[in-house]
């Protein structure tokens, strides 16, 4: 994909992870879901009072953290691919797949973790934020604690191919 995931229009974006194509994936979709729900968390934030309304920055700060590695699970699950392409005699080819299976399984930890901040702010300012913004901020939490265990499981699966599926 030539056009950064964080640039594409919603229905580009949607097309692009429904397209016979490696990537975007679940990864991307997990990034772009937890960004979503710090998006909701930031307009909690705001429209709430006093160290709640301090939250925004922090919701902006870890949108603004996990929109690129929707991109860049797509690259380097593109590395594992293809370092998997290579022929098995390839004498680069375990230490090519090593690397290529560390970056894929630390792109979407980093989403999970992210994902995990994101719901915990989301549930303070659910609990004590703005009542009328409840909704939102029930949504962010539900939003990035699905993503979070979606990109937990991209990491399970990455580190099962790392122990000798390919």
């Amino acid at each position: 994909m030539t056009v950064p995931v964080g640039d594409l229009l919603v229905g580009e974006l949607l097309d692009a992870v429904a397209a016979r194509a490696p990537a975007p994936a679940a990864g991307a979709g997990a990034a772009i879901t937890v960004a979503v729900a710090a998006a909701l968390a930031a307009k909690a934030a705001r429209f709430s009072t006093g160290q709640l309304r301090e939250l925004a920055a922090g919701a902006d700060r870890l949108r603004a953290e996990v929109v690129p590695l929707a991109d860049a699970d797509g690259h380097a699950y593109g590395a594992v691919l293809a370092a998997a392409r290579l022929p098995r005699d390839h004498p680069g080819r375990p230490e090519q797949l090593a690397v290529a299976l560390a970056a894929a399984t630390e792109i979407p930890l980093r989403i999970a973790q992210i994902g995990a901040d994101v719901a915990t702010l989301a549930g303070r300012l659910e609990g004590e934020g703005n009542p009328n913004l409840r909704g939102d901020a029930q949504a962010a939490a539900l939003l990035a604690e699905g993503a979070r265990q979606a990109a937990m499981a991209v990491v399970q699966i990455n580190r099962a191919l790392g122990s000798g599926a390919l």
